[in-house]
């Protein structure tokens, strides 16, 4: 009588001549595309498991707005997240500063439990309105039914659960874990309950609090498959150590994470950072700035992101690719890049902060995480603390990560600034560590 015979495979010796080099992973639960067609169009187009289909048709619209306008209301948005909150200054009813109180708490405190949650409520409001107009009134604005069927499915799959992984693909960047909903977007069972304060059900309307999220671009960013998981992570600490000389910050307990158990390697000049790039055998999984960032002009063009460690010469992208180009794409360079830069908000009308990221990207990298406005130096370097500690224990992904430090500083501190940070490819990279490497992590390793 015929059965049917149970198998578990071993081994499977052909699996490198038969497969892609490329990572196996499972498809995000949204993908949401923005082509952009010239100089004056933008066709969206919204896929995946978590979208309703449609039948005998794909969701795809072509906007009414022209994407320098979006790049203006996404540079407004960052600009405001610093005027209305960080910058934020109580006064008496008499408009003076309020007697034994940091002038600008927001950017002073990192927990934020003891301002007034009315205060902070009202706050995130205004931030609420502006990132909800982003979507809903200038990218996905106008009267077009079309554009308005788009709008309510897209709608449907962000407010309909939480804990989604989102991929908004693009060339075109936005600070998506800045974008909010609307109030009546949310169900009524949902953060946005009555039993929910107001505080809490503000935030649960930001993408970057409801979702794992990363912005991507460009086509096949990486040819070749992922290194071998090295016995001990190679790790880097590039930073400007000028910053924060005072020890105001936890920027020394950041760098003493980054030495425990890696091979660290520590950078500040401009010439360390560019020789490391330089050679054909830089493997490094993960690579951390700690410096100053600004937007710089170059002639007619749009200002672009510029880093600097403690000489004060310019990184730019172009810093980035003039090393690495003659590489290729067979190297071991394939680190996880974490951008703690302290800049100003994008001015209005500029070229793409993502420029820098995707610099590293195209070289390699296998994600880059950055702030998408300025950040104070002491909310920056507790953020660092939380999320490398979590993605050095090498058990979660980036994107899950960043989700739940999000969370973390919302919650528990009432801090809103972990919603600035975005990744730029990413969501789904891990620290792989061997299994002896695990057994050995609070140990110290020799350079």
């Amino acid at each position: 009588m015929p059965r049917e015979l149970q198998v578990r495979i071993i081994q499977d010796p052909s699996r490198g001549f038969t497969a892609l080099p490329d990572a196996l992973t499972r498809g995000p639960d949204i993908t949401m595309s923005l082509d952009v067609l010239g100089e004056d169009r933008l066709r969206a187009r919204l896929y995946g498991p978590a979208v309703q289909p449609l039948y005998g048709t794909e969701h795809r619209v072509d906007l009414a707005v022209h994407p320098a306008e979006v790049r203006a209301a996404a540079a407004r948005l960052c600009r405001m997240w610093k005027e209305v909150l960080v910058d934020h200054r109580p006064l008496t009813a008499d408009g003076r500063p309020v007697p034994g109180e940091p002038e600008t708490p927001y950017a002073s405190l990192v927990d934020l439990r003891t301002r007034p949650e009315d205060e902070l409520t009202a706050l995130m409001e205004e931030l609420a309105l502006v990132g909800s107009e982003l979507l809903y009134g200038t990218l996905l604005g106008g009267s077009d039914r079309r554009i308005d069927r788009f709008r309510g499915y897209l709608t449907e799959a962000l407010a309909g659960s939480e804990d989604l992984r989102i991929r908004f693909d693009s060339d075109l960047h936005l600070p998506w874990p800045m974008v909010c909903l609307a109030p009546e977007d949310l169900a009524p069972d949902t953060g946005a309950s009555s039993t929910a304060s107001p505080l809490s059900a503000l935030f649960s309307r930001f993408l970057g609090h409801r979702h794992q999220i990363e912005q991507t671009g460009g086509a096949y960013p990486w040819l070749a498959g992922l290194r071998e998981v090295p016995d001990v992570p190679a790790v880097s600490l590039n930073h400007d150590t000028r910053v924060d000389r005072a020890g105001r910050t936890r920027a020394a307990d950041v760098a003493a994470l980054l030495a425990k158990g890696t091979r660290f390697v520590e950078r500040s000049t401009w010439r360390e950072l560019v020789s490391a790039l330089a050679r054909s055998d830089l493997c490094e999984q993960l690579m951390y700035f700690w410096c100053h960032g600004r937007f710089a002009a170059d002639g007619p063009q749009p200002p672009s992101l510029v880093l600097s460690l403690t000489d004060q010469k310019s990184i730019d992208a172009h810093t980035i690719r003039d090393r690495r180009r003659r590489f290729g794409v067979d190297h071991a360079f394939q680190p996880f890049v974490v951008l703690n830069a302290c800049y100003a908000g994008l001015p209005e009308g500029s070229a793409d902060a993502k420029f820098l990221s995707r610099a590293f990207v195209d070289a390699g990298a296998r994600g880059v995480l950055g702030p998408q406005t300025e950040i104070p130096q002491v909310f920056a370097a507790e953020y660092a603390l939380e999320f490398l500690a979590r993605y050095l224990d090498g058990t979660q992904t980036a994107g899950s990560i960043a989700l739940e430090v999000a969370r973390y500083f919302a919650a528990e501190l009432h801090n809103p600034l972990g919603l600035a940070y975005a990744l730029h490819h990413g969501m789904d990279t891990r620290l792989e560590r061997s299994s002896g490497a695990r057994s050995d992590a609070d140990q110290e390793v020799p350079v």
